[in-house]
């Protein structure tokens, strides 16, 4: 269901919003994972990484540029398939006892059936170059589903997550040159941050010891 979700929110904000605001939007996820682990799981969280976690809402508020004008829904569907994907990282974490093509064959197939049921709302024809493109982006959706999967059985999430910020820089790129969008300035400020913070709080956990042992890699 959360995998479901995150992407279903993906593909809803895609339609609207450009690319480099939806990914900064998904830069949140590692904040949220601390909450997350605070709230729910008990980890000690210091007050530095408390002050971190304003800063990121803070670069997060940045990038929806609240004003005069009511935040899209859009955008809002973004940050919230953001928060989904922040607890599907927590809960993979905590399932990573579990075999790895159970964990990516349940999450495919519940995306999957989400999807089919969701179909007779909204079908429309596809051209061959359209169903080209839709079976190549699932090869990648799998290929890195099962990547994050791996990662994550090997290493905490607070390991593994700070190397997603790498999306923004390419999120700038492809979608410069797919789609001729440039990030507005409050975009890449709140990004910005939200990478500063998440970053802080990665070191914090690190220093203090918190982290998780990692796992040595099953024999081949």
């Amino acid at each position: 269901m959360l995998s479901s979700s995150e992407v279903a929110a993906f593909f809803f904000a895609v339609i609207y919003l450009p690319l480099a605001d939806i990914i900064t939007y998904y830069l949140a996820s590692p904040i949220f994972v601390t909450v997350i682990a605070a709230v729910v799981l008990k980890e000690p969280v210091d007050l530095r990484r408390w002050a971190a976690v304003g800063a990121g809402f803070v670069g997060v508020l940045l990038a929806l540029k609240p004003g005069a004008d009511s935040v899209s829904w859009s955008a809002l569907i973004a940050l919230a398939g953001s928060f989904a994907f922040a607890i599907l990282m927590v809960v993979t974490r905590l399932l990573r006892g579990t075999p790895q093509i159970v964990l990516g064959a349940t999450q495919i197939s519940g995306t999957f059936c989400f999807g089919l049921a969701l179909t007779p709302l909204g079908w429309a024809p596809l051209s061959a170059q359209d169903a080209a493109l839709i079976v190549f982006g699932g090869c990648i959706t799998v290929v890195a589903l099962f990547s994050v999967n791996r990662s994550l059985k090997l290493a905490p999430a607070s390991v593994v997550v700070p190397y997603q910020y790498s999306m923004i820089i390419w999120a700038v790129i492809l979608g410069y040159i797919g789609f001729g969008d440039v990030p507005a300035w409050h975009t890449l400020g709140g990004a910005a941050i939200i990478i500063a913070s998440g970053l802080y709080i990665f070191m914090r956990e690190q220093a203090a010891g918190h982290a998780e042992p990692l796992m040595d890699p099953p024999p081949a």
